[in-house]
């Protein structure tokens, strides 16, 4: 496929073919007079499973397909191979552009048969991005002077692109699969293309149920495009691709690591995998607000206790509840019914909060209540008031029918639901501080080892008694009536006054306590006045009589 070199440094003055045949046959008559023998090889044929994907230096530049800038130079000589379309100079002009010396890494003969035999160090069946692909005299369809290649990209291990001249022939992007025949005899790492970490990935965190772990992907030479795969005892996480993992009960007793593949174009990619954590261990719970109890805790009572604050939150909770410090068997739940045994105890309880994956975790604090009590007090019968109403008169507080019967009551009066100082006896007189107000009364009961009761009982407003001053004149054919309304504890007394004189009525509203009428058309004579205060919410109503004597 490609031509043998004659290198001046082995066996004298390096010559390349002419396209003439008096040019081609002095050529062979030289190499022949050295003992070479050459032949004009045809490039490695086409088969199932191999591709051309461009032909030619332009056309392979229009389709996208570069050729590295070779097109442009091809009438140099790299490595002391022949110019032109050519194989050998094209991978020499190749390896020297990606930072090799100009001066062929080897002595001796240059065909392309001999590359891996020179260099068979650093020759192996491994593709990858940037080594050369090389053919041996006469393997897999190539010719006696072997065949050399650019490996453009590593689809696979079984299927790799490309780029290559062929002397006689011309510029070719070619895909090739293993089993097609036409796989390389090896691939020789001259200076291949790699992604190489500067600073390794490494997973930062602490191993442990409820805890994120984060990856720090590491820097690249070059800089790369990076993709994770987190990874618990070496086997993927489904769907954990991103910069950090939360560590999930599923996970305890296991190491994690990131599998990290870095990839750029034109490189081969390359995959690490972090150093792994230790194992995962369970998480432990953080605590808030505490359990609390609340109900009354007296005998065939309900107490009932709450969770208190969890992290994590909606723990399952067993509940150790206790008697004088005895634990209480067989109830583990949030509720405890009280019964006679409970009697003057102290109750307890403790929350111990369980989880999948979270050590088992008891609350700091214990919730207490008591001592129990022997009952609760009931009422049958309420407490009632009797007594009028008004201002100097008395109320009783009537006792109602309780259970125990035998209960102790201890009586408060109230003013508008305000205490009334001093006011704690069954009977209560009425004073001029509480006119206009509702004046109740409580009894709180109590007998030992019950649960005290306040009972309460409430009357209406109190009323003053007012004092009703009449004033009459006579007139001609009339009668003027004054009338002043008062009362203890009001001031001034508001409402309406009804004056009748004989079948004459007048009503008219008190104003700062007073109000004044005229009736007319009246006969001469002494007349009779009669006069209704209607009374209002803190006065009670009153009436009064006088004379006017009519002219």
């Amino acid at each position: 496929m490609c031509p043998m070199v004659f290198d001046m440094r082995n066996r004298g003055p390096v010559l390349r073919w002419g396209t003439s045949v008096a040019a081609s046959a002095l050529f062979a008559t030289l190499l022949v007079a050295v003992g070479i023998t050459v032949r004009d090889e045809a490039p490695v044929s086409p088969s199932a499973g191999v591709t051309d994907l461009c032909s030619g230096w332009s056309g392979c530049n229009s389709a996208g397909y570069s050729d590295a800038g070779y097109g442009a130079v091809s009438g140099r000589m790299y490595w002391n191979m022949y110019s032109g379309h050519n194989c050998t100079n094209y991978v020499a002009y190749r390896m020297i552009k990606a930072g090799m010396s100009a001066t062929r890494p080897w002595v001796g003969g240059g065909n392309a048969s001999e590359w891996g035999l020179y260099m068979r160090d650093i020759t192996d069946q491994v593709p990858s991005v940037g080594s050369v692909a090389w053919w041996g005299r006469y393997d897999n369809g190539s010719g006696s002077a072997g065949h050399v290649g650019y490996v453009e990209k590593v689809v696979s291990s079984s299927e790799i692109i490309i780029s290559m001249d062929s002397w006689g022939g011309t510029f070719h992007w070619r895909r090739i699969t293993k089993d097609s025949g036409r796989w390389p005899t090896g691939f020789i790492h001259f200076i291949d293309k790699k992604l190489t970490p500067t600073v390794t990935p490494k997973v930062t965190g602490t191993p442990k149920v409820g805890e994120a772990l984060r990856l720090d992907p590491g820097t690249w030479t070059p800089s790369a495009k990076r993709t994770m795969q987190w990874l618990a005892d070496g086997v993927a996480i489904p769907g954990q691709t991103g910069g950090g993992l939360l560590l999930t009960p599923a996970l305890v007793g296991k190491n994690i690591s990131v599998r990290v593949k870095a990839t750029r174009s034109g490189y081969d990619p390359v995959t690490v995998t972090t150093k792994a954590t230790a194992d995962v261990a369970p998480g432990t719970f953080e605590t808030g607000e505490q359990p609390a109890i609340s109900g009354e805790a007296y005998v065939d009572g309900v107490l009932t206790a709450t969770a208190g604050g969890w992290d994590p939150d909606d723990p399952a909770i067993e509940w150790r509840w206790y008697a004088d410090g005895v634990r209480i068997r067989g109830n583990g739940g949030s509720t405890l019914a009280l019964k006679p045994e409970h009697d003057g105890a102290m109750i307890k309880v403790v929350a111990v909060a369980r989880k999948d994956g979270y050590t088992t975790a008891t609350a700091p604090a214990v919730a207490q209540v008591g001592p129990v009590l022997a009952g609760k007090i009931t009422v049958a019968k309420p407490l009632a008031i009797t007594g009028t109403n008004r201002v100097g008169y008395q109320l009783n507080a009537v006792p109602g029918t309780y259970e125990p019967a035998d209960v102790t009551a201890a009586y408060q009066w109230l003013r508008d639901g305000v205490p009334i100082p001093g006011a704690t006896r069954s009977r209560y007189v009425q004073t001029v501080a509480d006119v206009g107000a509702t004046i109740s009364v409580q009894a709180t009961l109590t007998r030992p080892r019950y649960v005290p009761l306040a009972v309460d009982a409430v009357t209406a407003r109190t009323q003053a008694v007012p004092t009703l001053k009449v004033a009459t004149s006579g007139g001609r054919g009339k009668a003027n009536v004054a009338v002043r309304v008062t009362a203890p504890g009001v001031a001034p007394v508001a409402g309406w006054v009804e004056v009748t004189i004989g079948r004459h009525v007048r009503k008219a509203q008190l104003v700062d306590g007073l109000v004044r009428v005229t009736i007319d058309d009246l006969a001469v004579g002494s007349k009779n006045v009669k006069v209704y205060f209607r009374g209002s919410s803190s006065v009670v109503a009153k009436r009064a009589t006088a004379t006017v004597v009519v002219k």
